[in-house]
């Protein structure tokens, strides 16, 4: 049995499609009642800061979704988003050329992803635990490196970039389409977005079928890694500073709108548009809620509450099959 003979992949596909035409409802929907509720939320300058806000937690949510697509999980992004600000900083105030600064903080966060896997396949360690080491590792590891201060970036080139727009579409947003298209061509047509799908719903199987279920599993956490660290190259030119302690709870974020976008924590089922959506969704609630000076504790009430509600139908779902 070869893995082009694995069935299902089709169903799931149209299960997306739809759900995902679902959310893009919903985000509109939130659009409009917001509008109505608050003339500021629709002027250009909200939407544009919206549009900010939800980019980076998306780009986080791609590679968290490859990872959850295998069954896996990964606690340790918001860290390596942090640790990557200090890795960037350093590299920008020590006279090392922009690009070359990028490229190397890009790659701290594959050698993270790397090591993730290796934990899992061949020291045996649950995802849950070897990334919640390391999310606790790189907050110490970034305190260390800087002191436990802040490292202004000397570069205002570097820095423009994520506050200026291109067609009055902000630069991050453009950044979101610049790793979303990618990653949809290699999730849903290519033979390794195939093998993901093929691993998380049956590893064993898939071995058998051929698949490099090993190569498979560094291929996800290599993603979600690079993904991190790209975030953290962002979010470090839009606030001007290197901080091992930014994005603290931004792990939480982008497990949440992976799930909301329709990415099962079972494995197996998954997008990538689903995930961007869900990023926008919660970006769109938390800052609709802030304009209509909603106490921010029931941002995380209605967003705890999507996640509940999302997996219980997905439960539903499994059951039904």
């Amino acid at each position: 049995m070869s893995i082009e003979a694995i069935p299902a992949e089709k169903p799931k596909r149209n299960y997306n499609v739809l759900f995902g035409l679902t959310l893009l409802a919903l985000l509109v929907l939130l659009w409009i009642v917001l509008s109505l509720a608050t003339p500021s939320f629709a002027s250009g300058n909200n939407i544009a800061n919206l549009l900010r806000q939800g980019s980076m937690i998306a780009i986080m949510a791609v590679g968290q979704t490859f990872v959850i697509i295998t069954g896996g999980i990964d606690l340790s992004v918001g860290a390596v988003v942090g640790f990557a600000t200090v890795v960037v900083a350093l590299l920008i105030n020590a006279g090392v050329p922009i690009a070359v600064a990028i490229l190397i903080t890009l790659l701290v966060g594959v050698a993270i992803g790397l090591f993730h896997g290796f934990g899992i396949v061949k020291m045996g360690l649950p995802p849950f635990i070897i990334t919640l080491a390391t999310l606790t590792s790189l907050r110490g590891i970034g305190l260390l490196m800087t002191n436990g201060n802040s490292i202004n970036i000397n570069s205002d080139s570097f820095t423009a970039f994520s506050r200026n727009s291109f067609v009055g579409i902000p630069n991050l947003f453009w950044m979101v389409i610049l790793v979303g298209v990618p990653a949809y061509v290699f999730l849903h047509h290519s033979r390794w977005g195939r093998y993901l799908f093929s691993v998380g719903s049956n590893a064993e199987a898939s071995r058998l079928s051929g698949v490099n279920v090993q190569r498979t599993i560094y291929m996800a956490y290599t993603l979600s890694g690079l993904c991190a660290a790209f975030v953290g190259v962002l979010l470090a030119a839009r606030i001007g500073i290197g901080n091992p302690t930014q994005a603290e709870g931004w792990e939480l974020q982008a497990i949440a709108s992976s799930v909301i976008g329709g990415t099962s924590l079972f494995g197996a089922v998954g997008s990538v548009h689903g995930p961007l959506l869900g990023a926008f969704i919660l970006a769109t609630i938390n800052n609709g809620a802030n304009l209509l000076n909603v106490n921010s504790f029931w941002q995380r009430i209605i967003t705890g509450a999507l996640i509940i509600i999302i997996v219980y139908f997905d439960g539903l779902r499994r059951r039904g099959k």
